[in-house]
């Protein structure tokens, strides 16, 4: 028999060493502190949710505007400068029907979940976010939606600002 704590480099603890308790072990409660930063894509991404808009980034090489916005353009790999506000409209692209929670518990009402294409955005650029007012019979691939924002004073700079997206009526061909 023998001890390993995992994650630490060292040496093994035989089962001889632990049983005559040669090494004590402890266990310590800590608490951890620290900061993380969102980056300057993403920060501006979510300063536009609180003010109710949504911001994209256009490639200057191959013309592609990037929603969400990142620093370069993943498909030729060039910085991306130009700053766009989009629409808080689009289409849905898939979605998802789901009768479990995040925790793995059962839902008696299923939540929509929706990847948006965003009218503005290049093609196949979007948000994975959730649909409202609509019941899951009525969902379609290519349904016509807009986002659903919470009230001013209750945003937060998050993507929870957009409450869900939901249908305007319609579909949009691709």
């Amino acid at each position: 028999m023998s001890c390993r704590l995992s994650g630490y480099a060292g040496t093994e603890i035989t089962g001889d060493e632990a049983r005559a308790q040669r090494y004590l072990l402890t266990r310590y409660e800590t608490e951890l502190r620290y900061s993380w930063s969102a980056g300057r894509a993403t920060s501006r991404f979510l300063a536009g949710l609180k003010a109710g808009e949504i911001w994209a980034k256009r490639c200057d090489r191959c013309g592609r505007t990037l929603v969400p916005p990142r620093m370069y353009c993943e498909q030729c790999f060039s910085p991306t400068k130009e700053w766009v506000r989009v629409r808080d409209t689009g289409k849905v692209l898939t979605y998802s029907i789901s009768y479990v929670n995040a925790d793995a518990s059962r839902r008696q009402e299923p939540i929509l979940v929706a990847v948006i294409e965003i009218d503005g955005a290049s093609p196949m650029m979007g948000l994975l976010h959730t649909l409202g007012e609509v019941s899951p019979e009525s969902v379609t691939v290519g349904m016509k939606v807009r986002a659903s924002w919470k009230p001013k004073n209750e945003r937060q700079g998050a993507m929870t600002d957009i409450r869900y997206f939901k249908p305007t009526g319609g579909t949009r061909k691709r």
